[in-house]
């Protein structure tokens, strides 16, 4: 059993022990999953003795059961551990990418630890475990898969093994065995090696019969697809014990590099077939021996034949790979760990526990109280998002509306125009000379788009027109005949409550239109800064969705305010202390009165202007007693009724609008609040500001990678 013993591990001087130890520790803290690192890669076509070369090299008793043979690829890495008395083994197993949850926790609860020797029984007893586990086919199951894409990871340390890392991929083939493989096997097996071997920073170890065209064999044709200048391709040249006699010269020329030239060059080596092992009386070194006595071997240099001489030329190849390409591979994690805390940070802080989802929504609620105060102080050059959306210059817009509401009760308000309007109006409303009642301007309620939900609270918008151009003295005359009583010299104390009425008619359709509008402009404000606040938009409508029924109660209590002022005044009790009204009422007389004799005065030197007496006479209207009351009531609603607008516009502005919308303690504005989030329950919490299940397993993977990283990264220093 000289073969066996052969197996032991064989040492060589490395030419940088410091740096190989680098790339090891690379591997072992996983950063290959991030940055390719240097490797070895052997590959080759199925029975092309790859196997066997591995053996030799590695000193691992690869199982030659057919059942048993490369079914995924297998990582194999050694480690040298001073520290160690004797060689160890750990065995894992590495899900695919994209594989399951439930696969992923699977393989990973499979390892082996601790092994300290792996005799020929125990490796293929190992091996068909990680079929079993893998899912891969085997005699007790043809119904799984031939291969997977799972790896399977072999990691030996001890004191005498040098820094290698080698990974044994499936063998390629060509045609379809019925009821082992198939087609989709096929592709399957070239894409995994095309995978491995695209590696910019792999030593391909092209494992080809010396029996055969190299030039034929696929392996051959993939190695020059990702390698065309054989820069990092190492050929190994297997099988020589079955060359024809005479055809010793082609393989001669492949080593020589007559032939199809690699910068790594090509080695023979002798592997042992079946019927040597099974008979146990030859071992490798013998065996490579007494074939270099036969045919023309033996012109072979010694550097270039056997497999001392591979391990030799392997190890030189991967330290002058390790030391061109260390600068790219520090490069390379830097780069990396920056992409990956640069993603870790766009995702945000982590809100997997109710004490984060409140730090989370606590820095909106900050963020969205800092926005609302600089809208409504019109500091617009605090924050880059009231140049990003206009719409958000929330006093402009409404002061803007403000001076809407003002024009239209101002000049729309009243159903009939007041004489006095009538007499000094150069360009009377009405278009039609022959219509007394004017026609419609175009003017409606509503000056604002409502694209929200929140149509509950506000009013459809209505058409405005143009005070009725009517003699409003007729329909005082009318008002007046039909509320008389038995008053002396005065008229009925409900006369001047019902015409306001009548007159004020159109400031309900005024006023709610212009409290709905503001209400649309407020509720657009908030829904757009928590849009663009929250990003996600699953937290803005989880926001949104639990303030919904306090935003709806504070509209409400806006447009109740409006109604209730509006009733306040045109109740039946008129009530005014303002001065205006008391000065406008005495001057009016005398400013009729110089409008009547204004024709008939006449300048009288040092006396100015002045009028006969008999002129006054002459021009003063002959009234009746009920034309005089009705000029009275005339009077009497005008300067109230001015006086009362102006108080309803301003209530309505600073009450309804400034206290009930914008600045009140329990404004919609105000709603949003840290006292809002402390008061959300733990599924509300979670529904608004946890993190989606797919976002959890992205932060959990980017921390995973930053860790290894910034390991891998401490391990270049």
């Amino acid at each position: 059993m000289a073969e066996r013993q052969d197996l032991e591990p064989q040492s060589t001087s490395l030419t940088d022990p410091a740096l190989l130890e680098k790339f090891d520790k690379l591997f072992a803290c996983n950063v290959g999953d991030y940055v390719s690192l240097p490797q070895v890669i052997a590959v080759g076509d199925q029975s092309s003795g790859k196997s066997s070369v591995l053996e030799g090299l590695t000193g691992l008793p690869f199982p030659r059961d057919s059942t048993l043979c490369t079914r995924f690829a297998t990582q194999i890495v050694f480690r040298r551990a001073t520290g160690q008395a004797s060689r160890r083994s750990r065995a894992s197993i590495k899900p695919a990418p994209h594989s399951t949850p439930e696969c992923v926790a699977k393989l990973k609860a499979w390892s082996k630890s601790e092994m300290i020797t792996l005799d020929p029984k125990a490796f293929s007893s190992m091996i068909r475990e990680v079929h079993n586990v893998m899912g891969v086919r085997g005699l007790e199951d043809q119904s799984k898969p031939a291969f997977s894409q799972h790896v399977f990871r072999l990691e030996i340390s001890g004191p005498d093994e040098d820094h290698l890392a080698v990974v044994d991929v499936p063998g390629t083939f060509k045609s379809v065995t019925p009821g082992v493989t198939t087609k989709n096997d096929i592709e399957m097996v070239r894409t995994m090696v095309q995978d491995y071997m695209k590696n910019p920073r792999s030593i391909i170890l092209a494992v080809v019969p010396a029996n055969v065209d190299a030039a034929t064999q696929e392996v051959i044709e993939r190695a020059r697809e990702v390698d065309p200048e054989g820069q990092r391709t190492l050929g190994v040249l297997t099988k020589p014990d079955l060359v024809d006699r005479g055809a010793e010269q082609q393989v001669l020329d492949l080593i020589s590099g007559r032939t199809m030239p690699l910068r790594h060059g090509w080695v023979l080596v002798r592997n042992l077939g079946k019927s040597e092992l099974a008979i146990g009386d030859k071992a490798r070194q013998e065996a490579e021996e007494e074939l270099r006595t036969r045919g023309g071997w033996g012109a072979i240099p010694r550097d270039r034949y056997g497999i001392q001489s591979l391990r030799e030329r392997l190890q030189e190849t991967v330290t002058e790979n390790a030391r061109r390409e260390f600068p790219m591979v520090r490069l390379d994690i830097n780069k990396k760990l920056r992409e990956a805390k640069a993603a870790l940070h766009a995702l945000g802080n982590e809100r997997a526990h109710r004490s984060q989802q409140i730090d989370f929504l606590l820095d909106i609620v900050s963020k969205f109280q800092e926005i609302m105060g600089n809208a409504l102080r019109a500091n617009y050059g605090a924050d880059g998002i009231f140049d990003k959306h206009k719409r958000l210059r929330l006093a402009t817009i409404v002061v803007d509306r403000n001076e809407q509401f003002k024009s239209d009760m101002m000049q729309l308000g009243h159903v009939y125009r007041f004489r006095n309007e009538a007499e000094t109006t150069s360009q009377p409303l009405s278009t039609s000379p022959n219509d007394s009642r004017g026609t419609e301007i175009q003017a409606t309620t509503r000056k604002v788009e409502t694209r929200l939900d929140v149509h509950d609270n506000l009013i459809e918008s209505e058409p405005l027109s143009a005070p009725v151009a009517d003699d409003i003295y007729k329909w005082l005359e009318t008002e007046y005949r039909s509320s008389r009583g038995f008053e002396v010299g005065t008229f009925n104390t409900s006369l001047l409550p019902t015409v306001m009425r009548r007159q004020s008619k159109k400031w309900k359709g005024i006023s709610l239109g212009y409290i709905s509008d503001v209400i649309a402009v407020v509720n657009t404000f908030i829904v757009s800064v928590l849009t663009d606040l929250c990003g996600d938009p699953r937290i803005s409508r989880g926001l949104l969705s639990i303030m919904t029924d306090g935003l709806h109660r504070a509209y409400s209590k806006a447009v109740k305010h409006t109604i209730f002022l509006l009733e306040n005044e045109r109740s039946d009790n008129l009530m005014s202390l303002h001065q205006s009204f008391t000065d406008t009422l005495q001057s009016r007389p005398e400013t009729k009165m110089q409008k009547l004799i204004t024709d008939k005065t006449f300048h009288a030197g040092s006396m100015g202007k002045v009028a006969k007496v008999d002129d006054i006479k002459a021009i003063l209207p002959l009234l009746s007693s009920q034309e005089y009351m009705v000029r009275q009531v005339h009077d009497i609603l005008q300067s109230y009724y001015h006086v009362a607008q102006s108080r309803f516009i301003d209530n309505v502005c600073m009450q309804s609008t400034n206290h009930y919308l914008l600045n009140g303690l329990n404004s919609p504005m105000k709603l949003l609040s840290p006292t809002f989030v402390y008061r959300l329950s733990d599924q509300e919490l979670e529904d608004i500001a946890g993190e989606d299940p797919a976002i959890h397993r992205q932060r959990l993977r980017l921390c995973k990678e930053i860790e290894d990283l910034e390991t891998a990264r401490r391990i270049l220093l």
